[in-house]
């Protein structure tokens, strides 16, 4: 294969200036992997949903919550004035804010257990740091969230 000066030329400025940037991009992603949560993060397991709807609480059923290993969780809804919902739907899903990417799976609601609480399997975390999870609910009293913070 033969290259001429203008080959060359493009080869030299791609290195340039490509180099440089990868660098510049891979040293912004260990620097955000480092950083740590931001110091007033609610680290609340029950709360109320953002529109008011439902009080929504999470409970890892393992202990402690490890980095790597499959596990389940149990969402509890009441309504705003403490009845528990029956019937819902329920999506959970979560990410890591800071890395800009969501969970390794996908989790779902497999079993109804009585009194408003929902087993959740499928859960895992593949690193350590600040995760959120989210609690989508439709149910008789009307579409809302809850966002859960969590430090591994």
């Amino acid at each position: 294969m033969e290259i001429n000066m203008e080959t060359s030329k493009t080869l030299k400025r791609a290195l340039w200036f490509g180099i440089p940037a990868g660098l510049l991009v891979a040293g912004a992603c260990a620097a955000m992997m480092m950083m740590s949560p931001p110091k007033d993060l609610d680290l609340a397991l029950s709360k109320l949903s953002a529109g008011g709807i439902y009080r929504a609480s999470i409970n890892a059923n393992i202990e402690p919550v490890t980095v790597g290993r499959m596990h389940s969780w149990t969402v509890r809804l009441n309504t705003a004035t403490g009845a528990p919902v029956e019937g819902a739907s329920i999506t959970v899903d979560g990410g890591m804010p800071q890395h800009g990417h969501g969970l390794p799976t996908v989790p779902k609601v497999t079993k109804y257990l009585g009194d408003g609480r929902y087993l959740v399997e499928g859960m895992k975390f593949n690193m350590p740091g600040w995760w959120t999870i989210k609690v989508e609910v439709d149910g008789v009293a009307g579409h809302d969230e809850a966002v859960f913070n969590l430090v591994l």
